[in-house]
């Protein structure tokens, strides 16, 4: 529990997971270990010039001042003085080699978890917010950013100032030493424990509150529209103050541990400077220790007290940066639901697509969103899946493209298993044109090429001309070259749809697979993409989501489904004459229409 200061069998887990994952990210800093080395050597040159500082201190004192030696006065001056020019030339040169390798590292990591999760598949989406695997690419990467600029080498440093530190001092006055480690020791050793056990449980808080407060600020951008259409802006509002006031508290209690130990750290150096000047000027009037022992036990006590309070700081960002790590590597470590094979098998050039008593279940539900349906469609054919809202149509169409894979049953394509052969093989036979297609920034061109990098600017003229838009696009001022901007603001809802379809006909497959790509657009620009559409079907085995009569009646056979299974199939007049579930829906689309 939080107040009491214990630490449940969950936070010690991810405690011990700290060091796992720090060990894991020195071996991803692999490739820079040569800058580090060098960055380390440097860390240690600046220590022992720090260290260096009071030595010729005591130096001046014993033997310049109280020697009255104007030479000893001067070594000691002119030794302070070199200290510190090394200290900071060295300490500059430590910076820039740090950040070569931290950026670096970065870099990589960026790189790394980008291609993660283009990677994965459709189920990973849909089990993760956008917003916080948003904040996993920015939040948890520059809280790392934080550790890898400064903090490794203030923990290194720190570390090292410490010990030189403490066997200075020991050299000097053993006496001095020893009353100061039995104040210090007891009382920072029971705080430091507390603190390490507070601040774990706190900044992976913290981390936890920055992703939920992302997701909900994304999911209040990107849904602008409908909040405003339905007046849902005090609801936004809600959510987002509750989720940024958890983040406020999470924040603060990191800041409440911080402070009651830090103020710890601050008052144990004061009482040790008091307890060292009191003690040493009792000595020093003994005899016992010099004066400039004294003078320089109080210098080296900054040096004592300084790299105790930056490794706790330093806990504070290595606890934040771990936990960042430990979700990043959790999105590096997750394995695509739909996976590539090994050892792909080659692939018919054209087949038989076919689903053999596929079941399905989204994660998080316990209903299955498709049971026991078998249905196949043959080369050059037309199948349309129609049925009521969530009847399991659509799931039906992203199995028989492999945007997931069934949860029992399997598909085959020319008798092929599809988790056999690469998924790079089979989505150049089988292309899914979503319902609304989604435009990168760039030109008309880069949007199209996107289907086929490769492809050559005759490549998609040729693809444009396929399905009748070319001089569509042509007509544009800068025609293939057009700037789409964000989300292909600058392009109709049809031109949009247009570019998707020239990307399918870019690919030229054996299979195409529509989630009714016309039900979003005004009749005029309907009969445009209608016309596109007809063209790229041609030649072509055809799966097509329908909504609309017309759309079925033009298919070769209809599939429908119902509460998740295949109910019935076979033609337009064959399922009219049984009466069925597809009479009724028949029914039901005729009325809804206008009359004339």
């Amino acid at each position: 529990m939080w107040a009491g200061g214990a630490i449940s069998d969950e936070d010690r887990l991810d405690r011990a997971e700290t060091g796992r994952v720090l060990r894991r990210s020195l071996q991803f800093a692999q490739p820079y270990k040569r800058t580090i080395y060098w960055a380390i050597g440097l860390v240690c040159a600046s220590t022992a010039a720090t260290v260096a500082g009071p030595v010729f201190v005591k130096f001046g004192l014993d033997h310049g001042i109280g020697e009255s030696s104007a030479k000893a006065l001067n070594i000691a001056v002119a030794g302070y003085l070199v200290t510190v020019v090394v200290g900071y030339v060295v300490g500059r040169l430590q910076y820039l080699a740090i950040n070569r390798a931290g950026e670096g590292f970065l870099r990589d990591l960026r790189v790394t978890v980008f291609d993660k999760l283009q990677a994965q598949s459709m189920a990973f989406f849909d089990r993760n917010k956008a917003g916080v695997l948003v904040s996993r690419m920015t939040a948890d990467i520059e809280s790392m950013g934080e550790l890898i600029q400064w903090g490794l080498l203030q923990f290194i440093a720190a570390g090292l100032l410490l010990v030189m530190t403490l066997i200075l001092m020991a050299v000097m006055s053993w006496q001095l030493t020893l009353m100061v480690l039995l104040f210090v020791a007891p009382v920072l050793g029971f705080a430091s424990v507390r603190f390490q056990r507070q601040s774990n449980v706190a900044y992976l808080d913290v981390r936890e509150r920055v992703g939920t407060n992302l997701g909900n600020l994304q999911e209040g951008i990107t849904g602008v529209r409908v909040i405003q259409a339905y007046g849902r802006e005090a609801e936004q509002h809600r959510r987002f103050v509750t989720s940024n006031r958890a983040l406020y508290g999470s924040h603060l209690r990191s800041v409440k541990v911080s402070t009651w130990y830090f103020g710890l750290v601050e008052w144990s150096g004061i009482t040790s400077i008091a307890l060292v000047v009191g003690v040493g000027g009792f000595l020093v009037h003994n005899g016992s220790v010099a004066f400039g022992t004294v003078a320089a036990f109080v210098l080296l006590l900054g040096n004592l007290f300084e790299p105790v309070q930056q490794l706790s700081q330093l806990y504070n960002t290595v606890q934040s940066a771990a936990a960042s790590l430990h979700k990043l590597y959790g999105l590096m470590d997750a394995e695509p639901d739909v996976a590539e094979h090994p050892r792909p098998v080659e692939l018919p050039a054209e087949g038989e697509l076919s689903a053999h008593g596929v079941t399905f279940t989204y994660d998080g539900t316990d209903r299955p969103a498709l049971h026991d349906v078998s249905i196949s469609v043959q080369p050059g054919e037309r199948l349309a899946l129609v049925g009521p809202t969530g009847a399991g149509k659509s799931t039906l169409a992203k199995l028989l493209s492999r945007l997931y894979d069934p949860t029992t049953g399997h598909v085959s394509y020319g008798d092929v298993d599809v988790r056999l052969v690469s998924l790079a093989a089979l989505r150049e036979r089988v292309v899914v044109v979503p319902q609304e297609g989604f435009l990168f920034g760039g030109t008309i061109r880069d949007n199209i090429r996107i289907a086929r990098p490769g492809a050559t600017d005759d490549d998609v003229a040729e693809a444009l001309t396929a399905i009748g838009a070319l001089e569509r696009f042509e007509e544009f001022p800068e025609g293939l070259d057009t700037e789409v901007r964000e989300r292909g603001s600058r392009l109709s809802a049809g031109e949009r749809q247009l570019v998707s379809l020239a990307r399918a006909a870019l690919v030229d497959p054996a299979v195409l697979v529509l989630d009714e790509a016309t039900s979003n657009l005004d009749p005029g620009t309907e009969a445009v993409v209608e016309r596109a559409l007809e063209r790229l079907m041609e030649g072509r085995a055809v799966i097509v989501v329908a909504h609309r009569l017309s759309t079925v009646r033009r298919a070769d056979r209809i599939a429908v489904i119902d509460h998740a299974r295949l109910v019935e199939l076979g033609t337009h007049d064959e399922l009219m004459a049984v009466g069925g579930k597809y009479a009724a829906l028949a029914d039901a689309w005729a009325r809804s229409q206008p009359s004339v």
